[in-house]
């Protein structure tokens, strides 16, 4: 039997990404990617991005957070589950625990300070971005990453030539677009993701920039598929117009699940403001896990 089966878990939303928050404090299991996909099959708990939390490891920090895609794969960030996982940590009655200072909670790409705003609004740093092509990372070398080149060409997209590239704690390719919406993302995305020029995969993103403080995104994610919100790929995208000055260094970026400010501080740091969302809560079922210990 799995040591996840009977476990509680929280099924949140960040602007319609969906996002469960499964508690491991306290055990030293490690979530396998059989049992990350067994999770996301079931329709009660399904995710875009599964956010399991763990003792801390740094000290100062309030948990060690691991992301899992829906295939199984891991992921180095994600806001919007960054969001959720904060509101648990202080507002539900089994999770939270008395915090007296903003939370700190880290990732294998770092450290996530995060900010109350409100009951459901959180601010979450995602840090400074990544934009030598290493650490994006790209195959290729690049001496600036505002423009790359891809090996994919689609002979019904012809015009989506170069693209971006930013890490936000992980990949992202940004295509600048007239309109966000005129793309097929199920057929294009998973082309661009498994890019040869991109050793890690990487989101995929259509960006239409309406103004020097708006942007309209959609987001194909790696490991996960089109998603209604995508908050690193938001923080990626604005940090890409900004150094191609397509906009300036604060914009709203319209998801199809609402509406995240994003700033690109002085210091380098990138803040992401959004509200989260409680659905429901459950209980893993032992028959999810059958075959995936």
């Amino acid at each position: 039997m799995s040591a996840l089966s009977n476990s509680r878990f929280l099924k949140m939303n960040g602007l319609g990404n969906e996002i469960t928050v499964l508690d491991l404090r306290g055990s030293l299991h490690r979530v396998s990617p059989a049992e990350a996909r067994a999770i996301a099959a079931d329709p009660r708990s399904r995710f875009d991005q599964l956010m399991v939390l763990h003792d801390p490891v740094t000290p100062g920090t309030d948990a060690y957070m691991r992301i899992y895609n829906t295939d199984g794969s891991e992921s180095g960030a994600c806001g919007n589950g960054t969001r959720c996982v904060a509101w648990a940590m202080t507002v539900d009655p089994v999770m939270s625990r008395p915090v007296d200072r903003d939370l700190v909670l880290e990732t294998k790409a770092g450290l996530l300070p995060v900010e109350r705003v409100s009951d459901r609004v959180f601010t979450v740093d995602m840090g400074p971005p990544r934009l030598a092509w290493n650490d994006i990372p790209l195959r290729d070398p690049y001496p600036d990453t505002r423009t790359i080149a891809l090996d994919t060409r689609l002979t019904n997209a012809p015009e989506l030539q170069g693209p971006s590239a930013v890490s936000m704690g992980n990949p992202h390719v940004i295509f600048w677009v007239e309109d966000a919406l005129a793309y097929d993302l199920g057929a294009i995305g998973p082309v661009f993701e498994h890019d040869p020029a991109l050793p890690e995969r990487a989101n995929i993103s259509f960006a239409q920039v309406t103004g020097p403080e708006h942007i309209v995104l959609r987001v194909w994610e790696r490991g996960a598929g089109a998603t209604r919100a995508c908050g690193s790929a938001a923080c990626a995208t604005l940090v890409a117009a900004a150094r191609k000055g397509l906009t300036g260094r604060r914009a709203v970026v319209a998801l199809p699940g609402g509406d995240l400010v994003i700033e690109w501080r002085a210091d380098n740091h990138v803040l992401m403001t959004g509200p989260t969302e409680l659905e429901h809560e459950g209980i893993l079922s032992p028959a999810l896990f059958t075959g995936a210990a």
